[in-house]
């Protein structure tokens, strides 16, 4: 095939797929639990940013200049989400009004690096309590329950919020006497330890919450194969071409998650099959 005729084809497919793309960000805002995630993207000599949203049925790609609540605006799904929005605690999210769940393997790797680098009891504490409190929960799942009973929920609190002022007591900060412009400079473990306070709440969602997974693989699995692309190719030569294989590609994993076949449902598209412009419908 030319590369004119693989153009054309990836064209008609984007202008084919806009009622799909209308269609599946509607659904998006109004599912219960929503991934949230973004990834830097070379498209010739710059750099954008490719923003995920997937669901358990979904998976919607976007390329934006930018990274934070500019381009969430843009996207136009957080603006009108109301459900739960796992994420990786990257601070534009937090700028919307839905109840919010972090993404635990991020936090189990920001634990293990503090643990590692500095020594610090508390973290490998946590990191032991929030696997235990996933271990906990699901075996709740297999038993048949939909919830953990109050007590055991505030006896984890109580343990989460001990480990944490644990983390306090050996982080101590005292702003200098003498003020300066900006922000006062805080140690990584200081940091985090603030963070998680600030966060408790949606740090252990998944515990309280059956809905809500512990991390957001099911994110981060579906923009690995933008990586992988990327790591091959070395980016896109441009930005309509990043945005119709977001486009496309967005058809294709919703397909895969609503088991249907990716061949068929292309097969669809281009004959004009109303499947392949519904292919997000709740199932």
């Amino acid at each position: 095939l030319s590369q004119g005729t693989l153009y054309y084809t990836g064209k008609t497919a984007y202008k084919k797929l806009d009622p799909f793309k209308d269609r599946l960000k509607e659904l998006l805002t109004r599912w219960p639990v929503v991934g949230f995630d973004e990834t830097s993207l070379r498209v010739a000599a710059s750099r954008v940013w490719l923003h995920s949203c997937s669901s358990d049925k979904h998976a919607f790609y976007d390329i934006h200049d930018k990274r934070g609540q500019q381009a969430m605006d843009d996207i136009a799904i957080l603006p009108d989400f109301k459900g739960i929005a796992v994420h990786d605690c990257w601070k534009s999210y937090f700028g919307y009004d839905c109840v919010h769940a972090l993404c635990n393997a991020h936090l189990l790797r920001e634990l293990t690096f503090i643990q590692e680098r500095f020594k610090q009891a508390w973290a490998k504490e946590l990191m032991l309590l929030l696997l235990k409190m996933k271990a906990i929960k699901e075996k709740a799942i297999q038993e048949g329950r939909s919830s953990i009973t109050r007590s055991t929920l505030q006896k984890y609190h109580k343990q989460y919020q001990q480990i944490i002022q644990n983390g306090f007591d050996i982080n101590p900060f005292k702003p200098p006497e003498k003020k300066s412009l900006g922000r006062y400079k805080k140690t990584p473990p200081r940091n985090l330890l603030e963070r998680l306070k600030k966060h408790k709440e949606a740090a252990l969602r998944f515990f309280t919450d059956f809905k809500v997974p512990f991390d957001n693989n099911f994110s981060e699995r579906d923009i690995r194969m933008m990586k992988l692309k990327q790591k091959i190719s070395g980016g896109f030569r441009s930005t309509e071409g990043a945005k119709i294989f977001a486009r496309i590609r967005s058809y294709i994993m919703t397909a895969r998650k609503q088991n249907v076949n990716p061949f068929q449902a292309l097969a669809d598209l281009f004959g004009n099959n109303s499947v392949g412009y519904y292919l997000t419908s709740d199932l």
